[in-house]
C-alpha cells in the first residue's frame, strides 16, 4: 500500500494512531510541535518526523490527515487540512460547537472530501455485535439505555468530563434508538479545576418514550465501562472490563391477570471477532478515501453528538444558576 497518511499529534492518543496507521503500511509523516515525542531514541515508526504542519500540507502524496491534538485545536486544524484538499480524520469531539462542526461539513462537501470523526467506541465489535441483536428484534422494543464511563483521571482542563467522555455514548445512543434526543436533563459538579466539570449524569428522552442515562466522571475509585440496553423481550450488557464483554439476559416482564411478574430465562454469553476498535476505525478510513464514500462515524453523525452535547452542557448551566 502506498504511504498517504499523516498523523498530527504524537501525545497520549495519537501514539496509538501511529502504530496502526504504521502496522496498515500507510503512514508516512507524523506531525507534533512537541519535538521530544519525535526525537526520542525509541520512537519506531518508520514515518517523515516534523514539527512543521506546512511539511503536511504541501505534500501532494499526503491523501489524507489524522488529528489527534487537544479538542480545542480540532475545527482550525481540520480546517486547514481540508483546504489543502486532503480528506480528515478528526479524534472526538470534532469540534466544540455544532456550528463549527457544520461549517466542516459544509467545507468537506463543497470540495468533495472525507471527514471520519473518531468516536471508536461505533467501532468496537461488541458494540456492532450488539446494534445487529437490538435491530434484529432479539431484546424486542427498546424502553431504557444507560451508560456508566467511570475513572480516575485523566483530568483535561480544555473540555470537562461532559466533552471528553460522554461523545462515546452519545454517538452510540443515537445509532441504537435511530434517532436525536427529545428532552435532556443534565447535572454536574466542579472539584479539580474550577468552570471544569468533573462528574455529569444526563438522562435522555428519545422518540417512543425510549429512555437513558449517562454517568461520567474522571474522579472515581475504579474504572467502569459498561452500557445496558433494556427490551420487552430481553435485556444486554456490553462491560468493557469483563472477559465475558457482551451478555444477553433472557429476562422480561410477564403479566398474570394484569399483575407484573418477573420472568427469567437462560443467559447468553455472546461471541463476536475480537478485532481491535482501533484498528477498524483506521480501516473505514482508509475504505473511504479508497470508495469515496462516507465512513461509518462521518461528519453528519459527528454533528449530531455535538448538538447534543450543546443541549447538555446548557441544560447544567442553568441547573448549576
Amino acid at each position: 500500500m502506498k504511504k498517504n497518511i499523516a498523523v498530527v499529534g504524537a501525545g497520549y492518543w495519537g501514539k496509538n494512531l501511529i502504530r496502526n496507521f504504521h502496522e496498515l503500511g500507510v503512514l508516512k509523516t507524523v506531525c507534533d510541535r512537541n519535538t521530544d515525542l519525535l526525537t526520542k531514541a525509541n520512537f519506531p515508526w518508520e514515518a517523515i518526523a516534523t514539527w512543521a504542519l506546512d511539511v503536511v500540507m504541501n505534500d501532494s502524496e499526503i491523501e489524507g490527515v489524522v488529528i489527534a491534538t487537544p479538542a480545542e485545536t480540532h475545527y482550525e486544524l481540520a480546517s486547514e487540512v481540508l483546504k489543502s484538499g486532503k480528506d480528515v480524520f478528526i479524534e472526538k469531539p470534532m469540534a466544540l460547537s455544532s456550528r463549527d462542526g457544520k461549517n466542516l461539513v459544509k467545507m468537506a462537501e463543497n470540495r468533495g472530501r472525507i471527514i471520519l470523526v473518531g468516536h471508536v467506541l461505533e467501532y468496537h465489535p461488541a458494540v456492532r455485535k450488539l446494534y445487529e441483536m437490538v435491530h434484529h428484534g432479539k431484546l424486542g422494543t427498546l424502553r431504557y439505555i444507560y451508560s456508566n464511563r467511570l475513572n480516575l483521571g485523566k483530568f483535561r482542563t480544555e473540555e470537562n468530563i461532559l466533552w471528553s467522555f460522554a461523545p462515546h455514548d452519545v454517538a452510540v445512543m443515537l445509532s441504537l434508538t435511530g434517532s436525536m434526543p427529545t428532552d435532556v436533563v443534565a447535572q454536574g459538579a466542579t472539584y479539580i479545576n474550577s468552570g471544569v466539570a468533573d462528574v455529569t449524569i444526563t438522562g435522555l428522552t428519545f422518540p417512543n418514550n425510549i429512555k437513558g442515562h449517562i454517568f461520567v466522571s474522571w474522579l472515581h475509585p475504579y474504572k467502569e465501562q459498561r452500557l445496558v440496553v433494556i427490551g420487552d423481550k430481553g435485556m444486554a450488557v456490553f462491560n468493557d472490563m469483563e472477559k465475558d464483554k457482551l451478555v444477553f439476559y433472557n429476562k422480561r416482564v410477564a403479566w398474570e391477570e394484569d399483575i407484573p411478574l418477573p420472568e427469567t430465562g437462560k443467559t447468553e454469553v455472546i461471541k463476536f471477532t475480537l478485532d481491535e476498535p482501533l484498528k477498524l476505525e483506521c480501516l473505514d478510513f482508509l475504505r473511504a478515501m479508497k470508495d469515496r464514500r462516507p465512513p461509518l462515524v462521518d461528519g453528519k453523525k459527528g454533528v449530531q453528538v455535538l448538538e447534543v452535547l450543546e443541549m447538555c452542557q446548557s441544560n447544567i448551566k442553568e441547573v448549576n444558576r
